[in-house]
Parts: structure tokens; sequence; C-alpha cells
């Protein structure tokens, strides 16, 4: 669009110059004597009035076409860093997306193969129960089945203190504490504070979370139980 305008104010830069141009040669030779002499009668202007005086059209159209010209440069580079920042925008929304869709892959794999460590360390030890499996059947041996377990045992508890920090805690003899017991049972003692006298289930801490509360009985406070008495009554009729 500015190439046809910029067309169009030449032509009519180039009719208004035509138009404006002396319109015969063979003019009188006392009009060119007179307009001589009216120049010659007339001061020159100063450099101020040169500034005031108005343009020619030929001037005043080479100005438009600069302006055109560089109107249209600046188009055209306004235009390229349009695109170039569009571009920019794109890839960084990419990325964007790319990174929301890495993340939320990532956290699914890790809710799914949680435990995979954990399984992968039991997995030794389902061999160790296959292996006492088939040595008791060759030997027909309780002991060496109860000797098995025992050894098996053993290792899952150290497998799970050393790595997982998986620790089993005592309750027989200890102040009970809601935090790391459940009562099961409980019955009037000669104690000063509910004390667990009995453990059926053990209990098991995860660094210093219970993981799992221990189940026992409890010996709390209370009526002391009457003393039976140690002496015979006297017998009736004794001196």
């Amino acid at each position: 669009m500015l190439t046809v305008a910029a067309s169009l104010i030449i032509l009519l830069c180039t009719f208004n110059s035509r138009f404006n141009a002396p319109q015969g040669r063979n003019m009188s030779k006392h009009r060119d004597v007179s307009k001589t002499r009216e120049a010659a009668a007339t001061p020159p202007l100063s450099p101020e009035a040169d500034a005031l005086a108005p343009e020619t059209p030929a001037a005043a159209c080479d100005a438009t076409i600069a302006e055109l010209e560089a109107a249209r440069s600046e188009i055209v580079t306004l235009k390229a860093e349009v695109a170039e920042l569009n571009e920019k925008y794109l890839r960084k929304l990419a990325d964007e997306v790319n990174f929301r869709k890495r993340m939320l892959r990532e956290k699914e794999d890790a809710q799914k193969y949680a435990v995979a460590s954990l399984l992968g360390d039991l997995v030794p030890i389902l061999d160790d129960f296959d292996r006492g499996v088939a040595s008791v059947e060759a030997t027909k041996s309780f002991e060496h089945l109860n000797e098995g377990v025992l050894l098996i045992k053993k290792q899952l508890s150290q497998m799970l203190e050393n790595k997982y920090a998986l620790k089993r805690f005592e309750s027989m003899g200890t102040p009970f504490d809601p935090n790391r017991h459940e009562a099961l049972f409980a019955e009037p003692a000669d104690v000063e504070e509910a004390t667990v006298s009995e453990e059926y289930l053990p209990g098991y801490a995860l660094h210093d979370r219970v993981l799992r509360t221990a189940k026992v009985r409890v010996k709390i406070p209370g009526q002391k139980k009457p003393a039976e008495s140690a002496e015979q009554p006297a017998a009736d009729g004794q001196a």
C-alpha cells in the first residue's frame, strides 16, 4: 500500500511541476529583460527569509516520498520483531506444557513404584523361605523348620530396622502411653500408675513416629484386694 501511495504522490508532483512550468519558449525578450531588471532590483532575501520561504512542489514530493519510505522500513522492522516475539512465546508455551506433562508423569511413576525398593529387599527373604521349606521337606525335621523361621525373622527385622528405620518397641512393664499402646483389657491392681502387664501384639515405630500401636493389657490403680490373714483363728477353749 505504501508503494502505491508513493507512486500516486510522484505522479501528482510531476503533473504539478508540468502545470506550473512556462507555457511557451517564444516569450518576448522584453519580458525576460523586465524580469531580469525586477530580479536585480529586488534585494536578496536574508537566511531567515530563505528558511521561511515555501518549498517547491518537487521538494515537498521528495520529502513525502522519504517519509513514506521510512515508514515502510519501520513497518517491516516491526513486523519482524512481532514475528520473533510470537515465535518465542509459542516456544515458551510449548516448554511449559511439556514441563507439566513431565511432572505429572513423574508423580504418577513415584506413586506407582513407591514400594519398589522395599519389595526388592523382601524378595531375597522369600527366597530364604523357599529354601527353608525345601530343607524341611527333605529332612522332615521340626528343629530345622524352627531354626529356619527364626533365622528368617531375624534377617527381616534387621533389614527393616537398618534400612527403613522400622523398629519394634518394648511395652511389657512400661507405663501405659495412649500414643504407643492400645489397651484391650484393663484390671485394677496395686500399682501407682497404669502399667502394661501383657502384650498381645508388638508395636512398631518408623523413625520417631508410631507406625502401629501395641495391643496390651493394662493394670490400673484401684482398690487393693484385701490381704488374706496369715494367722489362724484361735481355737475355742484354748487356755
